[in-house]
């Protein structure tokens, strides 16, 4: 992501309220995000959908491999051929190919 520009980047709340839509246009066009102030104080961030996204999926990825790491270290682990025993359950066992 794009760093803020304090100078062009930094936007009272009520001039947000009156031009939104043009600031969300900019968002857009220049994936640089835009900080909301309200009496001074930071209140909200506006960036593009596509970071939000990306922010979104890196914190499930994230989270996956916490629950990954969790249930390693709690001994919630299964070996290979349970592994294979339980997809064969769920998918049907793998077909075999011809090789050359």
């Amino acid at each position: 992501m794009k760093e803020i520009l304090i100078s062009e980047d930094v936007i009272p709340i009520g001039e947000f309220k009156k031009q939104a839509s043009r600031f969300f246009r900019r968002v857009k066009e220049d994936k640089r995000p835009i900080l909301v102030t309200q009496n001074g104080t930071p209140v909200g961030v506006v960036i593009p959908a596509e970071e939000y996204d990306r922010i979104q999926g890196r914190a499930r990825f994230i989270a996956g491999l916490k629950e990954g790491l969790r249930q390693s270290d709690a001994g919630e682990i299964l070996s290979s051929d349970e592994v294979d025993r339980e997809l064969d359950k769920e998918f049907g066992p793998l077909k075999k190919t011809k090789t050359r």
